[in-house]
C-alpha cells in the first residue's frame, strides 16, 4: 500500500520538477544564442628537454678532483694465541663387525592417533557443593579411522558428579587417525585424564 501511495504522489512531482528545469534551461539558451566563440586560443606545451652544449667549455677550465689518501691497512696480528686451533681431532671409528643395520630412509609414514581438537570440559554447576579444589576423571575411548571418538567410558573418577561432563567433552574431540602401511586404522583404548579445577 505504501508503495502505491509513493508512486501516486512521487510521479507527478517528478514530472513537474523535470518540466521546470527544462523550461529554465531553454530560456537560458535562447538568451545567449548570439554569443559566438571565434577566438581560437590554443596552448602549446613543449615537453622536450633543452640540452646544453658543453663543447664551448675549454679543457683548461677542467680541474681534476683531489683524492683523499686511502686509510692505512690494519695492523698485522703476530701472536698465534688469538687464532683458533685448526688441527682436526679424529676419534676412533667404531667396529661394527658383522652387525646388519637397517637405517631406513628417514621417513616413516606410520603413526599413532594424534589429537587435533581437544575441547576442555565445562565445570558442572550441580557439582559445586562438596567438590574438592581439583577433581580428576580418567576416560578411555576408541578413535575411528575418520578421527572421531567413540565408546567413551570412565575408568577412574574422584567424584562421579563429573563423569557426564568428561564424557561430553571427549565426544567432541577430533584426532588424526592411526596410520599403518598408509591406511587409516581404528585406535582402541586411548586413555586420558581430565582435570576439573574449582576457581
Amino acid at each position: 500500500m505504501n508503495e502505491v501511495f509513493r508512486l501516486a504522489t512521487g510521479l507527478p512531482g517528478a514530472v513537474i520538477i523535470t518540466t521546470i528545469i527544462f523550461l529554465l534551461l531553454a530560456s537560458v539558451i535562447s538568451r545567449h544564442q548570439d554569443v559566438e566563440l571565434t577566438d581560437d586560443i590554443s596552448v602549446q606545451i613543449n615537453v622536450l628537454r633543452q640540452l646544453e652544449d658543453r663543447s664551448t667549455q675549454r679543457m683548461e677550465d677542467f680541474q681534476r678532483p683531489v683524492l683523499d689518501q686511502p686509510p692505512p691497512p690494519p695492523p698485522m696480528v703476530t701472536d698465534p694465541s688469538f687464532r683458533p686451533s685448526m688441527d682436526p681431532v679424529m676419534g676412533a671409528t667404531p667396529d661394527l663387525g658383522s652387525t646388519n643395520l637397517d637405517i631406513g630412509t628417514g621417513f616413516n609414514p606410520d603413526r599413532d592417533a594424534q589429537p587435533l581438537v581437544r575441547i576442555p570440559p565445562e565445570y558442572p554447576g550441580r557439582c559445586f557443593t562438596g567438590a574438592r579444589p581439583l577433581e580428576t576423571v580418567v576416560v578411555e575411548f576408541d578413535v575411528t579411522p575418520e578421527g572421531t571418538v567413540i565408546n567413551p567410558r570412565v575408568v577412574e573418577s574422584t567424584s562421579t558428579c563429573f563423569n557426564r561432563a568428561a564424557i561430553r567433552a571427549v565426544e567432541r574431540w577430533r584426532y588424526q587417525p592411526r596410520i599403518v602401511n598408509e591406511v587409516a586404522q581404528p585406535r582402541f583404548g586411548v586413555r586420558t585424564a581430565l582435570d576439573f579445577r574449582l576457581e
